[in-house]
């Protein structure tokens, strides 16, 4: 009778994630159908709006490793629709942008805060950052670099010697 149990109790919890899984690839398809075609309408529409940068690459020099650089990257909104940005990620936990949440008219210039922690980090960093919005040109990629200097270490000394 145990054995018999176990083979049902296996066979449902089988049955069971093949089923969370169909479910769950499917609504990820949808989403994808749902997001490429919306990017394809914004490329598509001739009064779609449009995220043009000032600069889209900002070089800090170099920082001491811990230090935190912080930028804003201003740019305009040159499409005639209003202009909203649904999500802007760092490419590591390292970089988080803080981007507007309100719509941007046509015309309007706003920015995207960005805020690169370099502790942990060490040499040339290229982070990018990845803005999705209703604009033609979607996503849009820009990006903060720079070189990260560790302190020198002091100088191990010998014991004083009696």
């Amino acid at each position: 009778m145990s054995n018999i149990y176990n083979t049902m109790k296996k066979s449902i919890l089988l049955i069971s994630a093949l089923a969370l899984t169909t479910i769950h690839f499917s609504i990820a398809q949808d989403a994808k159908q749902v997001s490429s075609a919306g990017m394809q309408a914004a490329a598509d529409n001739p009064n779609a709006a449009e995220i043009k940068f000032d600069m889209d690459e900002y070089n800090f020099g170099s920082a001491k490793q811990g230090d935190k650089v912080d930028y804003e990257f201003f740019f305009t909104n040159t499409g005639k629709e209003p202009l909203i940005i649904t999500n802007a990620s760092g490419s590591c936990g390292c970089t988080v942008p803080v981007w507007p949440k309100e719509p941007i008219k046509k015309g309007e210039r706003a920015g995207i805060k960005v805020s690169f922690n370099t502790a942990g980090k060490q040499g040339m960093q290229d982070k990018t950052i990845t803005i999705n919005s209703n604009a033609r040109t979607n996503p849009k990629i820009i990006h903060i670099k720079g070189n990260v200097e560790v302190p020198a270490q002091p100088a191990a000394t010998d014991a004083p010697k009696n």
